[in-house]
């Protein structure tokens, strides 16, 4: 932004023209109060504004004019949020201040313009950008509405990005893509989200996002006979039946295509549904609910067309997190070629593009409740360092609706596991989740969940999470309690070298390590004691607490004299006569000798003497013996 000389005359009519168009779509749903302080926003914008021009030489105030145009026309944002968006540069980049806002405007607007003003500090408590992705978010403790004027503004922008330089591109391209479409996306603002999507991608990525727009626009030519047979079949079929609908196809965005390649590792060529058909009705001749209506075209399409088996999904009780509706089905066309059908009302279409918005004259209820909580989660977390990562994981694109036994929907990020749902359920339910039933059937807590899985977890108090847990999870409220839980026992029980793997009761010793942290081992690791050379001031004494709760794994290799029975009395003195709980068994005989490898869980260096002695009594046992140490 710089300072030039005020507008010309054409430039006048052009932001006249500009703000009458905010204006005529405030008119239908706007008293004549809230009419002028809207004319009144703009006169202050464009007197704060007068002097100033964007990179690309034009007059500022297009932008604030043309995220008013976004929030009355796009968003549907109520008066105060449009009269944000004229004013939202004001404080940051004026002379004048936030009271002098409050005192014009009232508490509303001046609260909804300090959240979206950056803040300016000499020192961050992270970075710049991150600190203000954290003030947006704990804004939402009292008012969503500002995170959708930030995303209008956001949408500007990348509208406009073309003015700038090369870096600044993929610095504003970076943000959108980790912030502020996931965000849309999870707000409903789907036409806004897939703006977002394509203007970043097409920054980031200008090569690949030309290839695409040509390939697309070569599949259309190429489809477009067929595809009109298509729909004009479907709208024959349905007007005979006295439903009045619109049958059109849309095909997907260049970055929604980009990542499906990447995701199922194929070309342009081979990526499924690259067009989908959506049939949208206007009038049914019955009197019908919206879900009805959708049913009866659905019923009166598969007489005349294939259904695929295992396609249809009720998207209208089982709706996406961001609230997209509608029935969805594959039908084979005439020209034998499966066709991605979506059936659904105009008012689910208009409420698509609102979002979240469409509910607030109603009740936004429970959605935003959830919305909420999720974001001010995340704004509370102390270590912001991967702030948009948690982001990205909460707010995903793409998900799954699963069900509890009791028949609960639960929405998952699709990818998700049984560990996943059972976080879902409660914290203290995931870390003591034991495995899971999956429709019925047994399955590792680490299986990837599908859509209408019917899922059950078994918990056990005794059972807590494996190191490799992070590594299956794809939920911020997982990741976050798995974080939370091994930060917990580190703290608690400091860290145990992998290599001799010490126990409670044994001779221990703790070295610091470069990063400050303890780390236990037993004396008698080779490790520990190179490090104690080199390191001698990092040595400490260390113990490690032995817990009811607390339990290690330790694997022994006994060898045996070959005879009936001798893997049951080996299991049997392991789990009924010790009470440990075992892991894996591994036994080959050769030549009548027995040789077997045992994993199971201690509490402590006792309990593992305990039990090599144990194992030692039983007939034909000749060696029992640690692995690993």
């Amino acid at each position: 932004m710089s300072e030039s000389k005020a507008h010309t005359s054409e430039e006048r009519v052009i932001i006249l023209q500009r703000a009458k168009e905010v204006f005529d779509a405030m008119q239908e749903r706007c008293n004549e109060k809230d009419m002028k302080r809207l004319h009144d926003a703009f006169q202050l914008a464009d007197e704060a504004h007068a002097l100033q021009r964007r990179k690309s030489g034009e007059p500022y105030i297009f932008h604030p004019i043309a995220v008013a145009r976004i929030a009355a026309c796009e968003m549907r944002l109520d008066a105060d949020c449009v009269i944000t968006a004229f004013l939202h540069d004001v404080v940051e980049d004026t002379d004048f201040t936030n009271e002098d806002v409050r005192l014009r405007f009232g508490n509303d607007v001046a609260f909804l313009v300090d959240v979206v003003t950056k803040k300016k500090k000499e020192v961050y408590d992270t970075t710049k950008q991150v600190d203000n992705y954290r003030q947006l978010l704990n804004s939402l403790h009292y008012d969503i509405r500002a995170l959708l004027i930030k995303i209008a503004d956001r949408l500007h922008n990348m509208r406009t990005l073309g003015s700038m330089r090369a870096d600044k591109q993929m610095k504003i391209a970076g943000e959108t893509d980790s912030f502020y479409a996931p965000l849309a996306n999870r707000l409903g603002l789907i036409d806004v989200k897939s703006d977002l999507e394509n203007l970043s991608f097409k920054y980031r990525c200008k090569l690949e996002y030309s290839d695409l727009e040509r390939w697309i626009a070569e599949d259309e030519k190429s489809n477009e006979e067929r595809l009109i047979a298509f729909t004009n079949r479907i709208e024959y079929v349905l007007q005979k039946v006295g439903i009045d609908a619109k049958a059109e196809v849309y095909y997907r965005r260049p970055y929604s295509l980009w990542r499906r390649m990447r995701q199922d590792n194929v070309d342009f060529k081979h990526v499924d549904n690259r067009y989908y058909v959506r049939i949208t009705y206007s009038r049914c001749r019955l009197p019908l609910s919206e879900k009805s209506a959708c049913i009866k075209i659905y019923s009166t399409l598969t007489d005349y067309f294939k259904e695929r088996p295992g396609t249809f999904q009720n998207l209208i009780d089982q709706a996406k997190e961001n609230s997209y509706r509608c029935l969805r089905v594959m039908l084979l066309s005439q020209s034998g070629i499966w066709e991605d059908v979506q059936i659904c009302s105009r008012r689910m279409v208009e409420a698509s593009k609102v979002g979240c918005m469409a509910e607030i004259g109603d009740n936004i209820g429970e959605w935003i409740k959830r919305f909420r909580g999720v974001l001010r989660d995340i704004a509370k977390q102390e270590e912001q360092d991967n702030l948009l990562e948690k982001i990205s994981a909460s707010l995903y694109y793409d998900d799954v609706t699963v069900f509890t036994t009791s028949g609960q929907s639960i929405i998952l990020p699709k990818g998700s596991t049984a560990i996943d749902f059972a976080f879902k359920l409660g914290a203290e339910y995931g870390l003591h989740a034991r495995y899971a039933r999956i429709n019925g059937k047994l399955s590792s807590i680490k299986t990837i969940l599908l859509a209408g899985d019917c899922v059950e977890i078994a918990s056990d108090n005794d059972a807590h999470p494996n190191e490799d847990w992070m590594e299956h999870v794809s939920t911020y409220a997982a990741k976050t309690a798995l974080h939370e839980w091994k930060r917990r026992q580190d703290g608690v029980s400091n860290l145990r070298c992998p290599i001799c793997q010490p126990l409670p009761g044994g001779e221990l010793i703790g070295i610091l390590d470069a990063q400050h942290r303890t780390i236990i081992h037993r004396r008698s690791c080779a490790q520990a004691i190179l490090l104690a050379s080199k390191f001698g001031d990092n040595v400490l004494d260390a113990t490690l607490n032995e817990e009811a709760t607390k339990t290690y794994p330790i694997t022994f290799c006994i060898k045996a004299v070959d005879r009936f029975h001798l893997l049951v009395d080996v299991i049997d003195h392991i789990t009924n006569v010790l009470g440990l709980s075992i892991e894996s068994v591994n036994t080959s005989t050769v030549d009548s000798i027995a040789e077997m490898r045992v994993t199971f869980f201690v509490h402590s260096v006792a309990e593992l003497v305990h039990a090599r002695n144990h194992i030692y009594s039983i007939h034909g046992v000749d060696e029992v013996r640690q692995i690993g140490q």
